[in-house]
């Protein structure tokens, strides 16, 4: 077992950081003639991965190595506009918190410069052997202290935190 990071860098990160695009493919439409919710998620999901390989280094390589990755804690989901099959869009996060177990970020779906959907995610390290929450390793725990520093600049995501819930009135 490593706990060496396998890819990523130490920064500066982009603010936001912005992942690769994906497209909407056929199996992914619903009877609604949209992205399903689920799609959504797997978009989202996707794009961390990305992140998790080429910017923090604790990607799918590393957890298979180390024995220890992120476990989501909490996720919300808030879908703003349809996606079409076929068409192009693109993941920004932002981190917005962490500590020596956890991260909390938010993620925004974006299509030609329109938010289409947005994720809040608490997320814990876990060992995978004890299945009990572990520290970061001292590189990622750097890691994330640099990434956090470079977005504090940017403004708190309007839907962070938001509550669900039938309006009144």
């Amino acid at each position: 077992m490593t706990t060496d990071p396998i890819g990523g860098h130490d920064g500066p990160y982009a603010a936001p950081i912005l992942v690769a695009e994906q497209s909407v493919l056929p199996e992914w439409i619903d009877y609604n003639g949209h992205m399903n919710v689920g799609y959504y998620g797997l978009g989202f999901d996707r794009a961390i991965d990305q992140l998790f390989d080429h910017q923090l280094g604790n990607g799918e390589a590393y957890v298979r190595a180390a024995g220890q990755g992120l476990f989501v804690l909490q996720s919300s989901i808030q879908f703003l506009k349809e996606l079409k099959q076929g068409q192009q869009f693109s993941v920004q996060f932002q981190l917005i918190d962490h500590d020596l177990k956890r991260i909390h970020f938010w993620a925004e779906i974006q299509m030609e410069g329109a938010i289409c959907a947005t994720q809040e995610v608490l997320a814990m390290n876990v060992d995978h052997t004890s299945k009990r929450a572990t520290a970061f390793p001292g590189w990622l725990q750097a890691r994330l202290a640099q990434m956090q520093r470079d977005h504090a600049s940017l403004p708190r995501p309007a839907g962070l935190g938001a509550k669900i819930g039938i309006r009144r009135g």
